[in-house]
């Protein structure tokens, strides 16, 4: 297999060339590039057949970068620190990824696992991976489809989200509440990407609306309308991994 690496960071570089050359040895090193727009260029002189790709990197973001590709025919193995949205993202699209610093048994595994998606012909993931962040930058705006027709709002509009057995209630900046016929698993795959998380089975939040956080085993949040809402103890750490990061 041909292989590129792209990632801002020399070392990491280094390192996954390293670990590449005396573990991976089916893998060919075409190029080592240090940001998305080298990266770019690489992948349409050399079209490899797998691609090592950072995704926080200054000026062009691996995520840019994949979107600007023309040639797409290639597998994905994303290198990077730990990034809630974008883990989500990449699984969401079953790609593969590798959290650094780079395990020489984690990084084997995924390339084992290129290779037999490539044997057996697996279609490639990154063109249905750009169609989604795509549709991730087509804007917030989102369309509810309530009684009267189809309600279109931007996210940012929207505080929280509460679970009513298979409907679900927004609540929303202006003071209304609009109540739609999906179940809020439904309304979190579409908005879990926008900066919500769900706080608990019954609570779907807008992280940017969150005023206060009170400990407890699993606690509460107090959103900017003053809503109370429960935190279950199984989304607890997940909910302040991703408020670290506002």
């Amino acid at each position: 297999m041909t292989a590129i690496i792209v990632d801002d960071e020399k070392h990491c570089r280094d390192v996954l060339a390293l670990l590449l050359q005396r573990f991976c040895p089916q893998v060919q090193l075409l190029a080592s590039c240090v940001d998305g727009t080298e990266g770019y260029q690489a992948i349409e002189m050399h079209h490899p057949d797998l691609v090592f790709l950072d995704i926080e990197m200054p000026g062009m973001s691996g995520f840019d970068m994949l979107e600007a590709c023309r040639f797409t025919k290639f597998d994905v193995i994303f290198t990077t620190a730990y990034n809630e949205y974008a883990i989500k993202a990449i699984r969401h699209n079953a790609l593969d990824y590798i959290l650094k610093p780079i395990d020489k048994d984690e990084l084997v595994q995924a390339v084992q696992k290129a290779e037999q998606e490539r044997l057996t012909r697996v279609p490639a993931k990154v063109e249905s991976f750009v169609d989604y962040l795509h549709r991730q930058k087509t804007g917030d705006r989102i369309a509810l489809p309530t009684l009267e027709g189809l309600q279109i709002i931007n996210s940012e509009e929207i505080y929280y989200c509460e679970s009513d057995g298979g409907y679900t209630r927004f609540f929303l900046t202006n003071g209304k509440v609009v109540l739609i016929s999906k179940t809020l698993k439904e309304v979190e795959d579409v908005l879990e990407t926008k900066g919500f998380c769900r706080v608990h089975h019954g609570y779907l939040i807008n992280l940017r609306y969150v005023q206060r956080y009170i400990r407890g085993d699993g606690g509460e949040v107090i959103m900017e309308n003053n809503k109370n809402i429960p935190v279950s103890r199984n989304k607890k750490q997940e909910f302040l991994n991703l408020l670290e990061k506002i």
